[in-house]
């Protein structure tokens, strides 16, 4: 039997908080191609306040530096979900003793993000009347249980169910009711569910690892965390989060998630693209990738020839080479595909009707020169290569755009976004037939 999301999420929301009180997580991103461990050291910041004679220290919590890193090469991941089991948990552990050897500190929870499971936006609106003329914690619970919630498919979980905004008798755009006076309370929520295998999968790795699950993300909402600055977040902007497995794409407006997809497309296609083309190995065909790639062809690149390995010869000096030209002709093709799968996704998530349109590009294969000019072409767009935010303690090999999913994740787990199940649901509330339709769907499917 499933276990109850619903109540599991709350679990790891405590988990978390405990650990951080505590004053260490990791954060643990599975990705197709790495899994990258960040251990968070948190700190109370001793903020001094004076009260008569005295000096009172108050601990703000929230405050951290990254301790320890360790990265290791994904193995048994595709599409960023686990294909063998073995091979995942011997990578996991591998990149967290890493950490905890940098750290030196040990760390039993871990954050999780994945990229996979066919992720699925859902936008969710519910009303309710506001009971004491205050909005209090309850009435945000009362109102978010309200939502219609649509049929999604018993193979498919919640992972994500955050309040976009709030109306207040009519004062739409609230972010934060609580405190304020009014009868009328509504929410516009967005709901993320994921296939509930690959989350089933994920769990379970994660606890053959001897670790605890503290939280569970989507790579993508991540990776828009830490790359887009808060200009973008607020006026409207996409982070393309192209990986090794699959591209990840979410929207932000008003600093929150309102929409996030993936298409099954991602830098390992182009390295087989490659490894077919000029007929070479994978690794030799990363190689070339990283070293000489690109996707817009100047005049000089007829003239600048790579050196390739041949299968077929018979001594060392026996060795075939291609133009750069030639090469930029077998990737750009695949990274077009992937572009244009993007734009239609941004198409369906309506994505013109917001004010600012600016794009973000993240992953390790966003570092493929000439991709920011390419997709600013297919996709009509202001393109710009994403990095994530600095934090403090991360070294220099961990900042750039393929770490954007940990460092989001990080800054995530010090400063949490309400979701809701951070609210109590009432399960005996006296409403209309739309609550108790969707507290009976709660309470049967979370």
């Amino acid at each position: 039997m499933t276990p109850n999301l619903f109540e599991m999420q709350r679990e790891m929301r405590n988990r978390r908080e405990a650990a951080v009180r505590r004053g260490v997580v990791a954060i643990l991103d599975i990705g197709t191609s790495k899994i990258a461990c960040l251990v968070l050291q948190f700190a109370p910041n001793v903020n001094s306040e004076p009260k008569g004679s005295e000096v009172v220290t108050v601990p703000t919590m929230g405050a951290f530096r990254v301790v320890g890193v360790g990265t290791t090469r994904s193995r048994g991941v595709r599409f960023g979900e686990i294909s063998v089991m073995e091979e995942t948990e011997r990578a996991i552990r591998t990149s967290v003793q890493r950490a905890q050897k940098m750290a030196g500190v040990r760390v039993d929870d871990v954050i999780v993000s994945f990229s996979g499971g066919r992720p699925r936006s859902y936008g969710l609106s519910g009303e309710i009347s506001v009971e004491n003329g205050e909005v209090t914690e309850q009435d945000i619970g009362h109102v978010m249980a309200a939502c219609d919630v649509p049929p999604y498919g018993e193979n498919r979980q919640p992972i994500h169910a955050m309040p976009v905004s709030f109306t207040l008798d009519h004062q739409p755009g609230l972010s934060d009711p609580r405190g304020q006076v009014g009868s009328k309370l509504a929410v516009d929520m967005h709901m993320l569910t994921v296939n509930d295998t690959v989350v089933q999968n994920l769990m379970h790795c994660v606890k053959r690892c001897d670790l605890e699950l503290a939280g569970l993300s989507i790579s993508s909402f991540a990776s828009g965390l830490s790359s887009l600055v808060e200009n973008e977040q607020e006026l409207g902007a996409a982070c393309i989060d192209l990986g090794a497995g699959s591209t990840g794409i979410s929207v932000f407006i008003k600093k929150q998630l309102i929409y996030a997809d993936a298409v099954r497309l991602g830098g390992d296609h182009i390295t087989s693209d490659i490894r077919q083309g000029l007929q070479v190995e994978e690794v030799i065909a990363e190689r070339i990738k990283t070293l000489h790639g690109g996707v817009v062809a100047t005049g000089m690149d007829d003239r600048e020839m790579i050196e390739v390995p041949n299968a077929m010869a018979q001594w060392d000096n026996d060795r075939r080479h291609v133009s750069r030209s030639e090469l930029i002709g077998v990737m750009r093709p695949r990274v077009e595909e992937i572009l244009e799968e993007v734009r239609e996704r941004l198409e369906a998530s309506g994505f013109d009707y917001l004010p600012s349109q600016q794009i973000v590009l993240t992953g390790g294969t966003s570092q493929i020169p000439g991709i920011d000019e390419l997709a600013a072409r297919i996709l009509g767009r202001r393109v710009r290569i994403g990095k994530p935010l600095r934090v403090m303690g991360l070294p220099q090999a961990a900042t750039g755009s393929g770490f954007a999913s940990a460092v989001g994740l990080a800054l995530h787990a010090s400063h949490p976004q309400d979701e809701c199940w951070d609210f109590e649901m009432p399960a005996d509330r006296i409403g209309t037939r739309k609550v108790r339709r969707a507290m009976r769907w709660f309470r049967n499917n979370w």
